[in-house]
């Protein structure tokens, strides 16, 4: 038992009972699970970088500090989109059971799993391609950069605070109810709650409770 022992005593609705301290597996080969596996600041060395290369193109074309910060802004908002319907729909995907427990499965039934709280690069890098190509597609080349890199901050934050949401006892009002929140949809309420960096789109799309 852990200090989750209050949410996890609450877990009488959930189709398998949380395994606190144990760590599975998603790869059968021994070279493979390695790769699954990543240390909760390996994506703040990889992307924080990134981020600030695209800051400094946004300034390399010319680009007026208003327009870097505006899109910038809209960035970090669109992720706070795309990390709810991803969280609720691709990684609650349950009519395929082998592939739920691969992508999201696995984590809700060790959740305190440290080495899985957040996306391994090697996995997030295609994802990140994707959306890449799409604000190109949106909003063209030169605006991309700066639309992106706050993409990439909202993408740091949400994976930094489920970090946290899972291994620390916040101090703070706001830092306590981001944990409540994420503690909820492990432990009661796995099909609702999905927002974890904020609860924004939860209650917009009355998934809040």
């Amino acid at each position: 038992m852990s200090e989750d022992d209050d949410y996890y005593l609450d877990a009488t609705n959930l189709k398998r009972r949380p395994n606190l301290t144990g760590s599975g597996r998603q790869f059968k080969s021994d070279l493979l699970e390695p790769f699954s596996r990543c240390h909760g600041l390996v994506p703040l060395f990889v992307y924080g970088p990134l981020v600030f290369w695209l800051l400094w193109l946004s300034v390399e074309r010319g680009l007026a500090a208003g327009t870097i910060l505006g899109y910038f802004a809209v960035g970090v908002f669109v992720w706070t989109f795309a990390e709810y319907w991803m969280h609720r729909v691709i990684f609650h995907f349950e009519k395929i059971p082998k592939l739920h427990y691969f992508l999201h499965g696995i984590h809700h039934d060790y959740p305190n799993d440290r080495s899985r709280l957040v996306m391994p690069p090697g996995a997030s890098a295609l994802p990140a391609l994707g959306f890449w190509l799409l604000a190109r597609a949106i909003v063209g080349d030169t605006l991309a950069l700066p639309a992106f890199a706050g993409f990439g901050v909202g993408y740091l934050w949400y994976d930094m605070t489920h970090f946290w949401t899972h291994v620390a006892r916040p101090r703070t009002r706001w830092g306590k109810f981001l944990r409540r929140h994420h503690m909820l949809h492990h432990f009661k309420t796995p099909n609702r709650r999905f927002g974890v960096s904020t609860p924004l789109w939860d209650l917009v799309f009355r998934t809040f409770r």
